[in-house]
């Protein structure tokens, strides 16, 4: 850590990104991240390849992130957060690997190493608790914006603390959070209480769509672009909806296919799909994602993948029959 801190004081304009379809904890991560550097005169640029999905759009400063990179500066580091691997923040990979210095801070057990320094804590319950300790590092102090946004960060997590990489650190950090202004029930309402009428349309659809595997132990949940188009959602609405083909009785593991574009805007035969995988803890689904290139946790992971859906879903059904 105090190689990573030594850099970070003696650079000037720092990248700042994290993985795209951002959770609560990459949001998070990378607004906290970036206020604590700008506190000590850093010049940062926050960026993510996808909309911020609307349940973290409360989090103060969240417009400062960008899905345009600005290749005319001239950056002399890069932090990359919550990333398994450097692919995962999308198509600024080559815009990166040109910035001098790369540096890795995430807590997946399948991070890849990459970068030129490395904080890598999988004991950590989430990005957010490693930028809180470096921020204290810094010495900067923990506003209601940085604090709200680490809050965030370990609380959707952790899954409102009933993850089990709920750790001592989860709640003592929460608490101080909240001496410093947080009110967990405000936090609570975006998160998970408001809803768009256009989420719940799409909601019924996925629904609809859930597939049980012969034996009960495996669910899949399907998200098409027809499913968005029809019902006027956007991709950052998926979030959270594979914990409906989770919580299904008996299910051990839950699979969310969700269809992407082939980057043209259009759909294909062969089609870019991006795979969630979810676990109750008894199937270690960060070593099933491992073998499509993908990562994360042993109860959460995902990975990208180009197949016809009949295909994915043949393959992916095939796993049932090991649970």
């Amino acid at each position: 850590m105090k190689q990573i801190l030594n850099h970070l004081v003696d650079s000037n304009n720092i990248l700042i990104a994290s993985h795209s379809n951002p959770d609560g904890d990459a949001v998070g991560s990378l607004i906290a991240m970036g206020l604590a550097l700008e506190a000590i005169n850093k010049k940062v640029f926050l960026y993510n390849d996808s909309p911020i999905p609307a349940v973290y759009r409360f989090l103060l400063s969240v417009e400062r992130i960008t899905q345009q990179m600005d290749q005319t500066i001239q950056y002399d580091t890069a932090v990359i957060l919550d990333c398994g691997d450097l692919e995962r923040i999308g198509p600024a990979v080559s815009a990166v690997n040109k910035v001098p210095v790369v540096i890795n801070i995430d807590h997946h057990v399948t991070n890849t190493g990459f970068g030129h320094y490395q904080l890598i804590d999988t004991l950590a319950c989430s990005t957010a608790e490693i930028i809180y300790r470096l921020i204290k590092k810094l010495a900067v102090p923990i506003d209601l914006s940085i604090a709200t946004s680490i809050y965030t960060g370990i609380l959707t997590d952790t899954g409102s603390f009933r993850f089990s990489n709920t750790n001592q650190a989860a709640f003592a950090i929460c608490e101080e959070m909240t001496e410093r202004g947080v009110k967990p029930h405000n936090v609570a309402q975006h998160v998970y209480g408001t809803y768009s009428l256009a989420r719940i349309k799409l909601l019924n659809l996925a629904l609809e769509s859930i597939e049980i595997s012969d034996n009960g132990k495996l669910s899949i949940i399907t998200i098409t672009q027809d499913m968005l188009a029809r019902t006027g959602t956007q991709p950052e609405d998926v979030d959270g909806m594979i914990n409906y083909a989770r919580r299904i009785e008996d299910v051990s593991v839950a699979i969310l296919i969700q269809e992407n574009t082939n980057g043209a805007g259009n759909v294909t035969n062969s089609n870019h799909y991006h795979v969630s995988l979810r676990s109750d803890g008894t199937v270690d689904v960060a070593a099933i994602a491992a073998i499509y290139g993908g990562g994360g946790h042993s109860t959460a992971a995902g990975f990208g993948i180009e197949k016809t859906l009949p295909q994915l879903k043949a393959e992916i059904k095939i796993l049932a029959d090991t649970l």
